[in-house]
This record gives C-alpha cells, structure tokens and sequence, in this order.
C-alpha cells in the first residue's frame, strides 16, 4: 500500500509517499481502508519533534511512529476474531492516538473500542474531522460540570480545527459565545453563531474587563494567572491545546496555582471512545454542527498540506482525502 513516511525529524519535506507493508488487525482490531484523514497538531509536533521534550514518546534521535496521522474515516475490509459490532463493508471514523499512529495512509488498523460507525449522509472528509478535535471541544465544553445555557463562555483559538467545533457545540448548549483569533477568521466565527469575535493581535482578552464564566483554551498561549482575571469568581478555565510549557504547568502544577475563589481550572485530556464519537456524529447529522473544512488535499500532497497548517492561516481543518480531485 501508498503510506506518508518520514524517517527524520524535520520540516514537511521530509515526507515521502512510498510502498509499505498492508497493516493487519490483531483479534481486537479492524482493518480499514481510508477515504479521508485530517491533521491535527499532534501531528506537527511528531513531524518536527518539537518541542524536543516530546521525543520521550515519538523518539528520542528518530521517529518511532513512520506514518503520522491519528483521524481517519472508511471502509472496513477485514475484522479480527474478537470483533462483534463492526462488520466488513461498514463506513466508519475513528482514531489510533496510542498505538503507532499510520493515518496517512491507504490502510490502517485500529481496535474496535476507538472506532464509530459513520452516518450514510455524511462525508468521509466530514466524518475524518471528528476524532481529535470534535471530541476535544465536546470534551472541553463538558468538564467541571460543563456550561449552562446564558452563561457567558469565551473560546480562544475559535477559528482552528477545535474551536469550530467548540463554538457550535456552545450556541447548542445555549450559552453567550466570544470567539477569539486572528482577523482572516473572524467572519468565519461569526457564521457558526459566535455572538462576539474578538482579533487576538488586536485586543487581549485578559485585558478587556469582560468576565466570563467558562474559557475553553484551544490555544494556550498566556500562562493562567493572565486569564484569571477574565473569569467569574466561579468561572471555569479550560485548556485543550497550547504552549507546552503552559500544559505542563496546569497539568503538574494546576491544584497550586492561585485562583479566585470558587474558579476551576485544568487540562482536558483527550479521551477517544465511541460514545462522544457518537454524541458528536448525532450533533452533525442533525445538523446542529457541521464541521469546517478548509481545504483538501490528496495523499501524495501531504508535504503540502502540512505546510499549509503550518502557516496558520487556514480555518477548521485541512484534510487528507483518497478522492480529492
């Protein structure tokens, strides 16, 4: 089969399309063959292997993983023995965050517990933007008992793959939306119902006296203690993605942090499972929430896709797909 490979840290360049063994499910897994795959972070970070501290998980002096890629959607075409809910020929989404990766490719194998059965009506390029960031934004927008309708929640970094996600999930839930990023996103936050946007090179949010009684943090970028002054006294913080040295601090040091009194803040870790699949794929197919595609691209175009998400500039997510044209 065709995979994206890398055998060095480095930029997109050192990407390259080339044949590769066929992947095949152990009794707990199934063998898809992928329509679509989108990008994530996490996958940057494998790609460049920075911040280098990250190399402790992908590899100390070369990668581990040779195929990045966590969110795929498409057909199954084998099932391992133990297998029971997912049959050859079913269109499903679904990720591998813990277990070699391999998104990137013709064919993947994931265990059934991380896989969802994928709604006729929706796209695979759809379907293949739920994984990480769909789940993060439901995940993040439900901690510490979630939001409440007319409360007031800010979400920075609303424009990228998680915060689009995150702002529809909001207005669902019923709460007063401020979406914040940089100005070639604003219109587009403001289409999925944001009620405020602010242009983060423009106005600081720590600084502009608005209290908020829920920040969902899809781009940590300023250490807690500047955001506090922008939460209720029972206002909760939320971080999903963002600096390292910002994720490790609320991740080891967040109970010791000052606070006002009664705020909750924390990490979200990114927990797949079927059920938020699911709880997502329902919000899509109700058309409560649809995700933003930015631009597709086809396998071989990977380099160049990652590339793209390096600039920053695109809006929800870029995806991988077998059909693009």
């Amino acid at each position: 089969m065709k995979a994206i490979v890398y055998k060095q840290y480095g930029s997109p360049d050192v990407l390259r399309l080339e044949d590769v063994p066929m992947p095949l499910p152990k009794d707990n897994e199934v063998q898809i063959k992928v329509k679509a795959a989108s990008i994530n972070s996490r996958d940057w970070d494998m790609l460049t292997g920075k911040p280098k501290l990250y190399r402790m998980i992908y590899g100390l002096l070369k990668p581990r993983y040779p195929i990045i890629g966590t969110d795929i959607s498409g057909i199954v075409t084998e099932v391992g023995s133990l297998v029971k809910t997912i049959q050859v020929g079913d269109e499903v989404f679904g990720a591998n965050p813990e277990d070699g990766f391999g998104a990137f490719a013709e064919y993947i194998c994931l265990p059934d517990r991380l896989v969802c059965h994928k709604d006729t009506e929706m796209s695979f390029e759809e379907a293949a933007c739920i994984p990480e960031a769909g789940l993060l934004a439901y995940q993040g927008l439900n901690s510490n008992n979630g939001i409440k309708a007319g409360q007031k929640v800010l979400i920075n970094g609303g424009g990228g793959g998680a915060g689009t996600f995150a702002i529809q999930v909001a207005k669902h839930y019923g709460a007063h939306v401020t979406g914040v990023d940089s100005d070639n996103k604003l219109d587009t936050m403001l289409a999925l119902g944001a009620d405020e946007v602010l242009d983060y090179r423009k106005q600081d949010f720590c600084l502009n006296k608005q209290l908020y009684d829920f920040i969902l943090d899809c781009q940590a970028t300023r250490a807690y203690k500047n955001c506090r002054a922008s939460l209720k006294p029972s206002g909760t913080y939320a971080a999903i993605g963002g600096k390292v040295s910002i994720i490790l601090q609320l991740a080891f040091l967040g109970s010791l942090l000052p606070r006002k009194q009664g705020n909750k803040l924390g990490l979200v870790i990114y927990r797949p499972n079927v059920k938020d699949f699911k709880a997502m794929s329902d919000l899509i197919k109700t058309g409560i929430v649809r995700p933003v595609i930015d631009k597709c691209f086809k396998l071989n175009e990977t380099p160049q896709a990652m590339h793209y998400f390096a600039s920053g500039k695109f809006k929800g997510k870029i995806v991988i797909s077998m059909s693009c044209e």
